[in-house]
């Protein structure tokens, strides 16, 4: 186990740092308004809420498969309450910015989860050589 978060450790740091540097490739090509100040704030929130949850799965597939799955459907549920409620607040408090914020919060979602999906399923095939 202690490998396999390891390695995800590793993957994520490099993921976050390619997806940084496309961002900051579109900050300089894109205009201004589309981007918020508090864009590093959510980038870190997702890196840390990735982390957080790949780590709760790699320890719950060291018990029964049936575990496993409750364990995944419940931090998928917590994690999108948690991002729904990030997400609203943040509209809430700063209505100038609410939709690029929604974007933004969306883009990074969508590749966050996909990288963390596809980590699973790597770590899924390797549990099963």
């Amino acid at each position: 186990m202690k490998s396999a978060f390891q390695l995800f450790f590793r993957n994520l740091v490099v993921f976050s740092a390619v997806l940084g540097l496309v961002i900051l490739i579109l900050f300089f090509i894109l205009p201004r308004h589309y981007f918020i100040p508090s864009l590093p704030f959510s980038f870190f929130f997702f890196f840390l809420v990735t982390l957080a949850g790949y780590y709760t799965l790699i320890r719950a597939t060291q018990k029964r498969f049936i575990r496993f799955l409750n364990v995944y459907l419940l931090t998928t549920v917590i994690k999108l309450i948690v991002f729904i409620g990030v997400l609203v607040l943040y509209m809430m408090l700063n209505q100038k910015d609410a939709v690029p914020f929604a974007l933004w919060f969306f883009l990074l979602y969508l590749g966050f989860t996909f990288f963390e999906v596809y980590s699973l399923i790597s770590y899924s095939k390797t549990l099963q050589k």
